[in-house]
């Protein structure tokens, strides 16, 4: 399945649409602003939530909690030390966990399961809002995808940041 999440153009936070390959609004994602966690909800069409994602305060490394449904879904954890790109792990309960590489300058990042390929990630370059395609494989948890997806934004934005201030 295709989907596109798309920041909304006039938003406050980190707001974003999230829709299916039709160009059908599937998930709403409300960025809470001034927050210390970076806490966004997912939300589908009727205005339920969902789902939510946010950093955790203490952490040596960027580190996003994923949760669905109340319950902890998945952990997204960045690596230390990654001189060829950048590499995530989503930590879900039990023996499944899943990797992020890519390279942010390229904007491609593929999620795998072992040696198998669950997800693509591509961001839109000059673009006036963040837009990511991300391509799930049949039968995979979508909703886990796409809010690690959005757990990777936060943590490239924060980078961003911490760049900026220390120029």
């Amino acid at each position: 399945m295709r989907y596109l999440i798309k920041e909304r153009f006039f938003r406050l936070g980190e707001d974003s649409d999230i829709t299916d390959e039709s160009g059908r609004t599937v998930l709403h994602v409300d960025g809470k602003v001034l927050t210390l966690r970076d806490l966004l909800v997912i939300r589908d069409p009727a205005g339920q939530e969902i789902a939510r994602v946010h950093r955790k305060l203490i952490a040596l490394r960027p580190t996003y909690e994923i949760s669905v449904g109340g319950r902890e879904a998945a952990e997204v954890r960045k690596h230390f030390f990654t001189p060829f790109g950048d590499r995530f792990t989503i930590d879900v309960p039990g023996p499944d966990d899943l990797e992020m590489s890519g390279n942010l300058f390229d904007h491609e990042f593929t999620i795998r399961r072992g040696d198998q390929t669950v997800a693509t990630v591509s961001k839109r370059w000059l673009t006036i809002r963040d837009t990511y395609s991300v391509e799930t494989a049949p039968g995979e948890d979508d909703l886990l995808i796409l809010a690690s997806v959005l757990a990777l934004d936060l943590a490239e934005d924060r980078e961003r940041e911490q760049e900026d201030e220390r120029r």
